[in-house]
Protein backbone atom coordinates (compact mmCIF):
# COMPACT_ATOMS: atom_id res chain seq x y z
CA UNK A 1 0.00 0.00 0.00
CA UNK A 2 1.35 3.44 -0.97
CA UNK A 3 1.38 6.62 1.48
CA UNK A 4 -1.12 8.52 -0.34
CA UNK A 5 -3.76 9.79 1.86
CA UNK A 6 -6.54 8.67 0.25
CA UNK A 7 -5.20 4.73 0.56
CA UNK A 8 -4.70 4.86 4.11
CA UNK A 9 -7.29 3.19 6.00
CA UNK A 10 -6.87 5.47 8.86
CA UNK A 11 -7.64 8.13 7.28
CA UNK A 12 -11.04 6.91 5.76
CA UNK A 13 -12.34 5.79 9.17
CA UNK A 14 -11.22 9.96 10.41
CA UNK A 15 -13.24 11.15 7.36
CA UNK A 16 -15.96 8.89 7.69
CA UNK A 17 -16.08 9.63 11.59
CA UNK A 18 -16.54 13.14 10.90
CA UNK A 19 -18.82 13.15 8.49
CA UNK A 20 -21.37 11.07 10.35
CA UNK A 21 -20.72 12.71 13.38
CA UNK A 22 -21.67 16.25 11.33
CA UNK A 23 -25.10 14.22 10.09
CA UNK A 24 -26.02 14.01 13.53
CA UNK A 25 -25.63 17.58 14.35
CA UNK A 26 -28.99 18.64 12.66
CA UNK A 27 -30.99 16.06 14.47
CA UNK A 28 -30.01 16.00 17.90
CA UNK A 29 -30.17 20.09 17.78
CA UNK A 30 -34.00 19.88 18.73
CA UNK A 31 -32.97 17.56 21.09
CA UNK A 32 -30.76 20.05 23.09
CA UNK A 33 -27.82 17.78 22.46
CA UNK A 34 -24.06 17.61 21.25
CA UNK A 35 -23.12 14.44 19.52
CA UNK A 36 -20.99 13.39 22.75
CA UNK A 37 -23.71 14.21 24.81
CA UNK A 38 -25.60 11.85 22.75
CA UNK A 39 -23.67 8.48 23.20
CA UNK A 40 -23.99 9.06 26.86
CA UNK A 41 -27.84 9.48 26.94
CA UNK A 42 -27.85 6.27 24.91
CA UNK A 43 -26.00 4.33 27.24
CA UNK A 44 -28.26 5.50 29.82
CA UNK A 45 -31.04 4.75 28.02
CA UNK A 46 -29.77 1.05 27.97
CA UNK A 47 -29.25 0.81 31.72
CA UNK A 48 -29.88 3.58 34.23
CA UNK A 49 -27.50 3.84 37.25
CA UNK A 50 -24.90 2.52 36.19
CA UNK A 51 -21.63 4.54 37.40
CA UNK A 52 -18.95 7.16 35.38
CA UNK A 53 -16.14 4.16 35.26
CA UNK A 54 -18.80 1.74 33.63
CA UNK A 55 -19.87 4.78 30.93
CA UNK A 56 -16.53 5.93 30.32
CA UNK A 57 -15.51 1.95 29.60
CA UNK A 58 -18.68 1.66 27.38
CA UNK A 59 -17.74 4.68 25.20
CA UNK A 60 -14.27 4.58 25.38
CA UNK A 61 -14.04 8.22 27.40
CA UNK A 62 -11.09 8.61 30.15
CA UNK A 63 -13.09 10.87 33.20
CA UNK A 64 -11.52 13.93 32.21
CA UNK A 65 -13.12 13.88 28.80
CA UNK A 66 -16.79 12.26 30.77
CA UNK A 67 -17.51 14.55 33.70
CA UNK A 68 -17.99 17.57 31.78
CA UNK A 69 -20.58 16.00 29.31
CA UNK A 70 -22.11 14.54 32.90
CA UNK A 71 -22.07 17.76 34.53
CA UNK A 72 -23.36 19.89 31.62
CA UNK A 73 -26.14 17.14 30.67
CA UNK A 74 -26.87 17.38 34.76
CA UNK A 75 -27.03 21.08 34.49
CA UNK A 76 -29.57 20.66 31.34
CA UNK A 77 -31.86 18.76 33.94
CA UNK A 78 -31.24 15.09 32.13
CA UNK A 79 -29.40 13.47 34.71
CA UNK A 80 -28.28 13.09 38.13
CA UNK A 81 -24.31 12.53 39.87
CA UNK A 82 -24.95 10.75 43.29
CA UNK A 83 -22.33 8.68 45.09
CA UNK A 84 -23.14 5.26 45.83
CA UNK A 85 -24.24 4.28 49.18
CA UNK A 86 -22.56 0.89 49.12
CA UNK A 87 -18.52 2.68 48.12
CA UNK A 88 -18.37 6.61 48.40
CA UNK A 89 -15.30 6.45 45.53
CA UNK A 90 -18.22 5.36 43.01
CA UNK A 91 -20.28 7.98 41.27
CA UNK A 92 -23.50 6.75 39.78
CA UNK A 93 -25.22 8.29 37.36
CA UNK A 94 -29.28 8.44 36.87
CA UNK A 95 -31.47 9.60 34.47
CA UNK A 96 -34.09 12.70 35.59
CA UNK A 97 -37.31 12.31 34.49
CA UNK A 98 -36.56 14.58 31.57
CA UNK A 99 -33.96 12.22 30.58
CA UNK A 100 -36.19 9.18 29.97
CA UNK A 101 -38.89 11.73 28.27
CA UNK A 102 -36.20 12.57 25.42
CA UNK A 103 -35.65 9.22 24.88
CA UNK A 104 -39.34 8.88 23.25
CA UNK A 105 -38.16 11.91 21.38
CA UNK A 106 -34.80 10.27 20.32
CA UNK A 107 -36.20 7.27 19.26
CA UNK A 108 -36.72 8.79 15.48
CA UNK A 109 -32.77 9.24 14.92
CA UNK A 110 -31.58 6.05 13.65
CA UNK A 111 -34.22 6.23 11.14
CA UNK A 112 -33.88 10.14 10.06
CA UNK A 113 -29.94 9.15 9.71
CA UNK A 114 -30.05 6.31 7.59
CA UNK A 115 -32.69 8.41 5.16
CA UNK A 116 -29.96 11.11 5.24
CA UNK A 117 -27.06 8.82 3.95
CA UNK A 118 -29.73 7.10 1.08
CA UNK A 119 -27.41 3.35 1.24
CA UNK A 120 -29.80 0.57 2.12
CA UNK A 121 -30.09 -0.57 5.38
CA UNK A 122 -28.40 -3.64 5.17
CA UNK A 123 -25.57 -1.98 3.92
CA UNK A 124 -25.60 0.04 7.20
CA UNK A 125 -25.71 -2.78 9.63
CA UNK A 126 -23.03 -4.91 7.74
CA UNK A 127 -20.59 -1.99 8.02
CA UNK A 128 -21.58 -1.30 11.11
CA UNK A 129 -21.07 -4.91 11.89
CA UNK A 130 -17.78 -4.69 10.42
CA UNK A 131 -16.73 -1.91 12.03
CA UNK A 132 -17.23 -3.37 15.35
CA UNK A 133 -14.72 -6.46 14.42
CA UNK A 134 -12.34 -4.05 13.50
CA UNK A 135 -12.09 -2.37 16.65
CA UNK A 136 -12.09 -5.60 18.78
CA UNK A 137 -9.57 -7.18 16.89
CA UNK A 138 -7.54 -3.68 17.08
CA UNK A 139 -7.48 -3.87 21.00
CA UNK A 140 -6.99 -7.73 20.57
CA UNK A 141 -3.92 -6.46 18.82
CA UNK A 142 -3.22 -3.48 21.05
CA UNK A 143 -3.50 -5.80 24.23
CA UNK A 144 -1.40 -8.76 23.08
CA UNK A 145 1.49 -5.78 21.81
CA UNK A 146 1.88 -4.84 25.45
Amino acid sequence: MSLRLDDQLCFALYAASRAVTAAYAPLLAPLGLTYPQYLVMLVLWETDGVSVKQIGERLALDSGTLTPLLKRLESQGLLARQRSAEDERVVEIHLSADGKKLKQRAKSIPEKLGCKFGVPLEEIIDLRDRLHALTSATRTSATEDA
